[in-house]
């Protein structure tokens, strides 16, 4: 280790009175630093705070949808970033350079952290590399939101020998990670608002799902027949405020969530029978963040309803239903988001930064799926995953078809889908492109039990036409995943750190402080068949990996087999270029 990347690690250096910044002035990527980084002073923490390094930032899909929308973005809505400019960034892998004095006791000079982004204050959502200033620049300070939030310190301490660039992928990885821990709600929300549709008589039990423990606050009885409606106000026994309306039309559920929930939407609908395509389609547009709408019926739907599926990803929303008569198992047949053991998958978008990892995730599991399909529409990038994935596909006896829609033709699609499922369907679809397009195309092919992870996100406010009696006909469940939680990143960074998760693997770019608005822009392009990370204590033109060999030959020599990064690699390139 040379004396440079020695006193970098230990901190022995002289620390720079300034800080360069890269900040969002105003939307637009082709805006986002035309005119340069900011030079800003290093700041001295004050005593609740404390001053860290940026030893190594990703860069997200999601730092892009930041840049371009500006303050329409639903983070900053209105923020005024002329005066108060944006600092994005949230894949960081960060050193404590200086505690306040506070926090001396904890935060130690040379400790290393990642931070989960999703920081909840007071309980206010204010993200770290949104509404808080986040890791795209040299130095930043870290204060009380993140070390005191509402679920604790949002930064997680990373092993002293774990590499800058993994440490820093760890966040977009612990984001696939979650996408498979979602597991639904097996009952009424306690204390919300739910809203019981009648729209066909029936001898339907509710025993199993009305209970006083998970009373709903309000339960509204809309055209209910008399058994039902006796039998859940019998099974709610005083908890809970009834009120009883007639038959509910497409045309009345505006006033009804407008009067009964201002306007914040139901928490639960359960409909009773086959309901009318618009009522759904009205009843889908008032419905609460993380609720639920159940359907128990045995007849299909007249024709696809139109649903918004940005709000299946950001805000939870969970459609299920039964053909049986027992509603509760609408609720309690539903299966948590993982990949069915043996089954059969068909990744969209596979070869992407992002699809990538999900793909190499399913190919690692002991006891993943045994079928996969991986589509995308770049020949370079499905042959940059297929290699990435070889070993674990000839260690867990995997049959993986690669097929490129837009050169090969639909066609090749439908061959390669007969051959994976004998015309009997997915077990799972995971959804990476964010396109409502190719969700609708994509779910008639969703076999009994099947799920759908909309992994990919689409805005709120994107609709498709979805054929919701699959959730109740053939047992389908559609999913979707905003961001992780603590203990997610948590777990994910022990996979890292043990080696069961090389995070470091997904890394294709990487280039110093200088390169960071070009890097923004590769990302929004997908020039690169991985991820993109800035290492900010260096310079360095933005670099794919495999054309390290001409720009830095003795960190390309490094690499495992010519393109995979390691530990090593980094070392060699911080060692080389190191100006402290």
């Amino acid at each position: 280790m040379s004396d440079a990347l020695k006193r970098y690690k230990n901190l022995d250096y002289d620390l720079p009175q300034t800080n360069i910044a890269w900040r969002m002035k105003e939307a637009g990527v082709e805006n986002f630093g035309v005119d340069g980084p900011d030079v800003l002073p290093v700041i001295s923490p004050k005593d609740d705070e404390i001053l860290v390094r940026v030893d190594a930032i990703g860069i997200c899909f999601s730092d892009v949808k930041l840049i371009t929308q500006g303050s329409t973005h639903p983070r900053i809505t209105g923020r005024d970033m002329v005066a108060d400019p944006v600092t994005p960034g949230h894949e960081v892998s960060l050193t404590v350079i200086e505690a306040g004095a506070n926090r001396k006791d904890i935060y130690k000079p040379g400790s290393r952290y990642i931070v989960q982004a999703d920081v909840y204050f007071k309980g206010a959502s204010i993200a770290y590399g949104y509404v808080l200033p986040g890791g795209m620049q040299q130095y930043g300070i870290i204060g009380e939101p993140v070390l005191d939030g509402d679920e604790g310190s949002y930064l997680i301490p990373v092993q002293p020998d774990t590499g800058y660039a993994e440490a820093a992928l760890v966040e977009p990885w612990t984001c696939v990670v979650a996408s498979y821990r979602i597991h639904p709600r097996k009952c009424l929300k306690p204390g919300g608002v739910a809203l019981f549709v009648g729209c066909a008589d029936g001898d339907y039990d509710v025993g199993n799902l009305i209970c006083t423990e998970n009373a709903p606050a309000k339960a509204i009885l809309a055209g209910l027949s008399d058994a039902v409606a006796s039998a859940i106000r019998k099974g709610l026994e005083g908890n809970s405020e009834i009120i009883a309306i007639d038959k509910l039309a497409a045309g009345n559920v505006v006033a009804l969530a407008q009067e009964r929930t201002g306007a914040e939407g139901f928490d639960d609908v359960v409909i009773f029978g086959t309901p009318d395509a618009e009522l759904v389609e009205a009843l889908g547009a008032h419905l609460a963040k993380n609720a639920v709408m159940a359907i128990a019926a045995d007849k299909a739907i007249s024709r696809p309803v139109s649903i918004d599926v940005g709000r299946v990803h950001y805000d939870y929303i969970d459609y299920v239903g039964t053909k049986s008569q027992s509603v509760a198992d609408a609720y309690t047949s539903s299966r948590v988001s993982e990949l069915k053991p043996g089954g059969t998958t068909w990744f969209l978008g596979a070869a992407g930064a992002m699809g990538s990892m999900h793909v190499q995730r399913a190919a690692k599991m002991a006891d993943g799926p045994k079928k996969m399909l991986c589509t995308d529409v770049d020949d370079y990038r499905l042959e940059c995953l297929k290699e990435s994935i070889a070993d674990n596909v000839r260690e867990h006896g995997i049959e993986v078809i690669y097929v490129n829609p837009v050169r090969e033709g639909q066609g090749a699609v439908d061959a390669a889908i007969e051959k994976i499922t004998g015309a009997d369907g997915f077990d799972d679809i995971v959804v990476l492109v964010p396109a409502a397009a190719l969700i609708e195309q994509a779910i008639p092919y969703l076999a009994n039990d099947g799920l759908m992870n909309i992994f990919a996100g689409v805005p709120r406010g994107t609709m498709a036409n979805l054929d919701l009696s699959a959730t109740y006909m053939k047992g389908n469940r559609f999913v979707g995943s905003s961001g992780s939680r603590p203990q997610d990143m948590v777990d994910t960074l022990g996979f890292t750190e043990s080696g069961e998760l090389p995070t470091r693997h997904s890394l294709a770019a990487i280039g110093g402080i200088n390169a960071m608005a070009e890097g923004v822009r590769a990302v929004k392009e997908a020039s690169y068949p991985g991820k993109t990370v800035i290492f900010p204590s260096i310079e360095l033109p933005l670099t794919a990996l495999v054309d390290l060999d001409k720009v830095m030959p003795n960190v390309f020599a490094k690499l495992k087999d010519g393109k995979f990064w390691t530990n090593e690699a980094e070392e060699e390139l911080l060692r080389s270029a190191l100006k402290i």
